[in-house]
């Protein structure tokens, strides 16, 4: 039985799953071609890799031949928004206020153009929440 997580486990894997996401259908050869040779990484620590992806459900696979056809499971933009909750839950802890006021500075410094673009995508999320 499969087991079901929500996240690649680190670079590596996520690194594979974007290559999978890349290639469509691929098989291990092709997804090493994009994802390890040029890192030099050999053939078998992907061809693991993707073995612990369809472990965690991530990624699909079937015979064809005598190689696997791995395909994503998982949606890039699921798995983004799952990756960027679990950093911001690790950096602004269980208290976010302060580190979200420290955000807002921060991005203010750096652009207040962009400060005025998220305060106009704020006000368009709570509105499409409200249904008007």
């Amino acid at each position: 039985m499969r087991k079901r997580s929500s996240l690649p486990g680190g670079d590596l894997e996520h690194d594979v799953l974007a290559a999978v996401w890349k290639l469509g259908n691929a098989t291990v050869r092709e997804i090493y071609e994009v994802a390890g040779e040029p890192k030099g990484l050999v053939y078998t620590t992907i061809a693991k890799v993707l073995d612990r992806l369809y472990a965690k459900g991530l990624v699909t696979r079937r015979l064809s031949g005598n190689s696997f056809l791995y395909r994503a499971r998982a949606k890039r933009a699921t798995i983004q928004r799952a990756a960027l909750k679990r950093a911001l839950d690790r950096v602004l802890g269980p208290d976010p206020r302060p580190a979200i006021a420290n955000l807002v500075d921060a991005v203010e410094s750096i652009d207040p153009e962009l400060l005025r673009q998220l305060s106009s995508a704020i006000d368009a999320r709570r509105r499409q929440r409200r249904g008007s």
